[in-house]
């Protein structure tokens, strides 16, 4: 549902403000409820910016649906990927641990190894590959082929994965 119009004299670029999923005004904060009572609409949980649109076609309280991808063979889908927490170099990058378990290795099988050189540079480079957070970031999954548009339970199917968890909010781009 369209929530604010962006335009190019006031704001110095032209975007629409969609919002998603309703809200109880009472999880709502004081600014946002009169934000939504300006745009006419009920509280909405998620707000998003879109830019390339028409803005002169859409007017506040306006409801964008799966209409909007009527005739498009291909979409990319952006979201956040599941996150994994914190995770070793086998895990994270690929790594094949440092070599056999026997002649005398101890708790190295899943050890990235060295990661600096000699006494020249005398450092660790930067973007070294090491153990650290995995997952929980921005992915985009390109040139996913649109199956089927459904208006009437207003659901648009896609062949390949979708980056997220179940139920998390992806964005899906022309």
């Amino acid at each position: 549902m369209v929530t604010q119009i962006k335009s190019l004299e006031k704001d110095g670029y032209e975007a629409l403000q969609l919002g998603f999923v309703d809200a109880k005004e009472k999880h709502t904060s004081k600014p946002l409820q009169g934000h939504f009572q300006k745009a006419g609409v009920a509280s909405k949980r998620h707000l998003a910016e879109f830019k390339g649109f028409d803005c002169s076609q859409y007017n506040l309280g306006d409801v964008i649906d799966v209409n909007f991808f009527e005739g498009t063979v291909f979409v990319d889908v952006v979201g956040t990927s599941k996150g994994k927490g914190f995770q070793g170099v086998v895990k994270r990058h690929g790594f094949g641990g440092v070599g056999q378990a026997t002649h005398g290795q101890h708790n190295r099988l899943r050890a990235p190894g060295s990661v600096g050189a000699c006494s020249y540079p005398a450092k660790v480079f930067k973007g070294t590959r090491m153990a650290g957070q995995t997952g929980n970031e921005r992915v985009t999954v390109q040139n996913l082929e649109v199956i089927k548009v459904m208006p009437e339970h207003n659901l648009l199917l896609l062949k390949g994965s979708v980056p997220g968890a179940k139920g998390s909010i992806v964005v899906i781009e022309k």
